[in-house]
C-alpha cells in the first residue's frame, strides 16, 4: 500500500518506513550513489539508493526515465544545505530499502520538464505532456473551479439538469455539427451549440434554478480562445430581472477566484455598451490598461486633410484619437510596426501626432506629416479634448466606425501591454465589469436586414418595446456580458416569455409565422403554457480557467483539445470510416473527379 503521494512526503515522517509510487522524474548516477526524483499527482520526492541494498540498486541502476517504480524506504533529513524550500517534501528524502519495477517505459518523445516545444509535438504526444507539472496544475485547478461553481449554485438552490446531447438543428449564428440518423433515413440530429432552448423550456416546467456544466459544440473557424466542443457553465432562473441574475453570478465569480486562486475580484462596475464603443471601441474592454478614445468626428468634417473629412463625413464613419502618455519618445520603427498591425484590422494607415510644446498649435509644437493639412481649430480640439501634455505622442483612427474600433481598439490594447506598465497607463491587475445594455439588433449591410445581436429570445427593455416597430436600430435589449481583463467571461439576458413580444420580436428581424414555427417550434408551443419570467447566463468555463492560469490558449487547460483545423492530432481525428458504416447511415461521399465535385 502506498503511504501517501511522493509530493506529500514531509519532516512529519521522518525515521518511519514509507511506501511510495509513482514515476521516474530524474535519474542522476553520483559516484556509486544514485538518486531518483519519484514523480505523481503531487509532486516529487527525492529517493536515494546506496550499494548497501545491492537489490535495490541493481533496478535503480536499470531503471530509466519515466519507469513506474514502488519504492518503501526510511525518511530522513536531507543534509545541510541540500533542502529546498519550495517543495512539501524538499527537507526529506527517502533511503531505498527496496524499489519495485511496476512497468518499464520507452524513451519518451521529449523530456517533462522540456519547456520549449511546439504544440504539435505536446498535442501528438498529449498523454505524454500532460504528465508535464503545468499541466497537472491546470486541469486540477479546473475541477477545483468546476466544484466551487457546483458548491456555490447548489448553496443559492439551484440544480443540476442534463439536456440532450441528440438535439435538432436550430439556427444559433455558428454551423451545426450533424449526426445522420441510422434508423430515419436522410435525417440528421444536430449537437448543441447551447443548451439555450431546453433551459427556457425547463423555466417553463417549473424548475426555477437550472444549471449545467456542459458541453457545446460550434462548427467554426478557430482561434485561440475558440475550440470545436467547449464547456459552458450554463445558468437560468425564473423570476429574477437582470439586476439580481447579474448579483448571484457576480457572486459566482468573485468566489471562485477568491477560493481557487486567492484572488479578490471586488465589485464589479456597469458600463453601458454605447460607452464601451465610445471610449474603447470594444464591448469586452480591458480596463487594465487607462487609455481611451477621444471623439473627433464632429472637428474634422471641414479639415482639408481628406483621411479625416472623408471619414466625418460618410454614413457610419468616425474619427477618434488616442492619447500615449509619454509616447513621443516612440521609436519611428515603433510607429511603423503599429501601422502595419491596425492594418490587419481593416485601416488603411496610422496618423499621428508627437506632441513636443502643447503651448504652440502649429508645426513647430506639433510634431507630424499631417499637422499641415488640419486647421487651427481642429488642432486646438485636439490638444484640448485629449489633454495633450508635451511628450505626449497622439494616434487617430478616421474610416467607417467598425473599422475605427477594432484597429484603435486593438491598438490601445496593444501599446497599454507594450509599454503601459512603465508609462502609467497599464495595471497587472484583475480588472472586472458588466458590460450592460447591448442593442437588440444589428443591420446587415448585405441581406438588407436586421438580426438579433444575441438570439430571437432576448427580450428588449420594457421602455423600447414600441422602437420595435418604428426604430429597431435603436432598441436596447435586456442582455449583459461579464468581462474580465478584456476577455467576455459570460454573457446572457433576460427572456421573451410573453407571446404578443416575440411576434413583434420576429417581425422586426423578417421571421413570418411558418418560419418561426419551422424552426423554433417546440419551444413556441411550450412557452404558450405559463412561461414565467426568466432569464440566464453562460460561462465558458475554458475561458474562465485560462485567465486563471494566465495560460495564451485555452488548449492548455482543456485535456484533450483539438488544434485550430480541428483535428484531434492524438487520435488522428477526424478519419475516414468504412463503406459499410456509410451504406448502415444512408450516406454516400462525393467523389473530386478531374478538378470538380461529382
Amino acid at each position: 500500500m502506498r503511504t501517501d503521494y511522493c509530493g506529500l512526503i514531509d519532516k512529519r515522517f521522518l525515521g518511519q518506513t514509507v511506501t511510495v509510487k509513482g514515476w521516474a522524474h530524474r535519474r542522476r548516477d553520483h559516484g556509486g550513489v544514485i538518486f531518483i526524483d519519484l514523480r505523481d499527482r503531487e509532486g516529487l520526492v527525492q529517493v536515494v539508493i546506496d550499494p548497501d541494498t545491492p537489490d535495490a540498486f541493481a533496478t535503480a541502476d536499470s531503471s530509466r526515465n519515466e519507469y513506474v517504480l514502488s519504492i518503501t524506504g526510511i525518511v530522513r533529513e536531507r543534509p545541510a544545505g541540500t533542502a529546498n524550500s519550495k517543495m512539501i517534501s524538499g527537507e526529506i528524502e527517502i533511503l531505498a530499502k527496496e524499489i519495485e519495477v511496476l512497468n518499464a517505459a520507452a524513451t519518451p518523445p521529449f523530456q517533462i520538464d522540456d519547456e520549449n516545444l511546439s504544440e504539435n509535438v505536446r498535442l501528438t504526444n498529449r498523454v505524454i505532456d500532460l504528465r508535464r507539472p503545468a499541466m497537472q496544475y491546470n486541469l486540477r485547478l479546473r475541477y477545483r473551479v468546476a466544484m466551487l461553481v457546483r458548491n456555490y449554485l447548489d448553496k443559492q438552490g439551484f440544480i443540476d439538469i442534463e439536456t440532450p446531447m441528440l438535439t435538432r438543428s436550430t439556427p444559433e449564428g455558428a454551423r451545426d455539427y450533424l449526426v445522420p440518423s441510422r434508423v430515419h433515413a436522410g435525417q440528421f440530429f444536430a449537437l448543441p451549440q447551447s443548451p439555450q432552448l431546453f433551459k427556457q423550456l425547463l423555466m417553463v416546467a417549473g424548475f426555477d434554478r437550472y444549471y449545467q456544466i456542459t458541453k457545446c459544440f460550434r462548427d467554426e473557424d478557430l482561434r485561440a480562445d475558440r475550440q470545436p466542443e467547449f464547456t459552458q457553465i450554463d445558468i437560468e432562473t425564473s423570476f429574477l430581472n437582470e439586476d439580481e441574475i447579474m448579483d448571484i453570478t457576480e457572486g459566482m465569480a468573485r468566489h471562485v477566484f477568491k477560493e481557487a486562486i486567492g484572488v479578490d475580484l471586488g465589485e464589479f462596475p456597469r458600463i453601458a455598451y454605447d460607452d464601451a464603443m465610445y471610449y474603447y471601441g470594444s464591448d469586452k474592454p480591458d480596463l487594465r490598461v487607462s487609455l481611451k478614445f477621444t471623439e473627433l468626428t464632429d472637428v474634422m468634417k471641414d479639415v482639408p486633410f481628406k483621411v479625416f473629412s472623408g471619414a466625418a463625413n460618410m454614413e457610419g464613419g468616425r474619427v477618434v484619437a488616442l492619447r500615449v502618455p509619454g509616447g513621443a519618445a516612440f521609436s519611428r520603427s515603433e510607429i511603423d510596426a503599429w501601422t502595419q498591425f491596425v492594418g490587419i484590422y481593416g485601416a488603411k494607415g496610422l496618423a499621428w501626432i508627437k506632441v513636443n510644446d502643447a503651448s504652440q498649435i502649429n508645426e513647430t509644437g506639433l510634431q507630424s506629416p499631417i499637422v499641415k493639412n488640419l486647421t487651427e481649430t481642429a488642432l486646438k480640439a485636439i490638444i484640448e479634448r485629449t489633454g495633450a501634455q508635451n511628450g505626449d505622442i497622439i494616434f487617430f483612427g478616421a474610416d467607417k466606425a467598425k473599422v475605427v474600433n477594432e484597429a484603435i481598439g486593438a491598438l490601445r490594447i496593444k501599446i497599454g501591454h507594450e509599454k503601459g506598465e512603465a508609462g502609467g497607463y497599464f495595471v497587472k491587475e484583475w480588472k472586472p465589469c458588466w458590460v450592460v445594455d447591448f442593442p437588440m439588433f444589428e443591420y446587415d449591410e448585405e441581406g438588407k436586414r436586421w438580426n438579433a445581436c444575441h438570439h430571437p429570445f432576448t427580450s428588449p427593455k420594457a421602455e423600447h418595446l414600441e422602437l420595435l416597430k418604428t426604430n429597431p436600430g435603436a432598441c436596447k435589449a435586456r442582455a449583459y456580458d461579464m468581462v474580465l481583463n478584456g476577455w467576455e467571461m459570460g454573457g446572457g439576458s433576460v427572456r421573451i416569455h410573453q407571446a404578443d413580444v416575440q411576434s413583434i420580436v420576429f417581425d422586426a428581424l423578417g421571421i413570418g409565422e411558418e418560419e418561426a414555427q419551422n424552426k423554433f417550434g417546440f419551444l413556441l408551443d411550450n412557452l404558450k403554457f405559463g412561461a414565467p419570467p426568466h432569464g440566464g447566463l453562460a460561462f465558458g468555463l475554458d475561458r474562465l480557467v485560462t485567465l486563471m492560469t494566465g495560460a495564451e490558449s485555452i488548449r492548455d487547460v482543456i485535456a484533450f483539445p483539438k488544434t485550430q483545423r480541428a483535428q484531434c492530432l492524438l487520435t488522428n481525428a477526424p478519419n475516414v470510416v468504412d463503406e459499410k458504416q456509410l451504406r448502415e447511415l444512408h450516406l454516400r461521399l462525393r467523389q473530386k473527379v478531374e478538378g470538380t465535385v461529382g
